[in-house]
């Protein structure tokens, strides 16, 4: 079991992964990036996830990413690092050189490209990475880019694996995340994945979110944090709506890491937009338009 709690409505970004002129990861501009987050308030760091362009990554590189989060993160933060793969032991992997990196947890998805052809098989997948994961371990769900669901009675059942410690919800189903919460133990933590449904998710159970624009707009996902512990749903509804909504409509148009990278770039907190094919970045005058709607976010604060 995992040895860290998350406060009540915590939000962690997943980290995007900075690229130099060279195509090379610029570790120096993630670590100022997490840093930067950490002392904004922000509750975790999510390396190598969808947004940190992690398929695009190869495996020194992952190990160099995950290493250089926690090593920013200086025990500030609890950091869960991305270990999706095809395979159990690509997984098993991920997660032996997370955990020898010094990460607190790992997010598995199911396999990607093929599906499974009954229940049974993400049962077997993920009970058989959770029997030998070094780390507690967060199920992603994400059935956009896996191709599937994880099965409702399949999650219920593996929410009791001693290693298995939470979920990240990324269906766009609040449905979903209700059902999640009802079918999980009360310690188990789920996540929602979906910036925009952040506010709505937390009276129906969520514990918070893994949110892409946190790392760009991180005043307004702390303090939408703030006003939902401290009960002040007038301004929570005010920073769902005029703060994270309008930029959030910007990631359906043209992609969670492109969007997240140019304002995070708006905000002088990385130093360039660049994304490895086959993601492509915004037009000119699209980036000129999540650029107004950072700076329009930024003054609800």
């Amino acid at each position: 079991m995992s040895d860290f709690e998350f406060r009540h409505a915590a939000v962690s970004p997943p980290i995007v992964t900075p690229f130099d002129g060279d195509d090379k990861i610029d570790t120096d501009a993630l670590a100022d990036h997490i840093s930067t987050l950490v002392d904004i308030g922000l509750d975790g760091m999510v390396p190598c996830g969808t947004t940190g362009e992690f398929a695009s990554l190869t495996e020194p590189e992952h190990r160099t990413v995950v290493e250089t989060t926690v090593e920013a993160a200086n025990g500030r933060v609890p950091v869960i690092a991305g270990a999706a793969a095809t395979t159990v032991s690509g997984a098993l992997d991920r997660l032996r050189s997370a955990a020898a990196a010094g990460a607190d947890a790992g997010l598995v998805t199911l396999p990607y490209y093929h599906t499974s052809t009954a229940p049974e098989g993400q049962r077997a997948f993920l009970e058989a990475v959770a029997d030998e994961s070094p780390l507690p371990i967060f199920l992603y769900d994400i059935p956009a880019t896996v191709g599937e669901s994880i099965d409702p009675d399949v999650l219920a059942e593996i929410a009791d694996h001693e290693s298995v410690v939470g979920l990240k919800d990324t269906s766009g189903d609040i449905g979903a995340v209700d059902a999640a919460v009802g079918l999980t133990p009360d310690e188990f933590t789920v996540f929602q994945g979906v910036d925009a449904q952040l506010y709505p998710s937390v009276p129906l159970g969520a514990d918070g979110g893994i949110h892409a624009l946190s790392q760009a707009i991180p005043e307004v996902f702390v303090a939408l944090g703030e006003a939902i512990r401290t009960g002040d749903d007038d301004r929570a509804l005010s920073l769902h709506r005029r703060g994270i909504t309008p930029l959030f409509a910007r990631c359906t148009d043209h992609g969670f890491a492109p969007v997240a990278k140019v304002a995070a770039a708006h905000r002088e907190f990385i130093p360039s937009p660049r994304v490895r094919p086959p993601l492509t970045l915004p037009d000119e005058a699209a980036r000129e338009a999540i650029a107004a709607d950072v700076d329009a976010a930024l003054d609800i604060v």
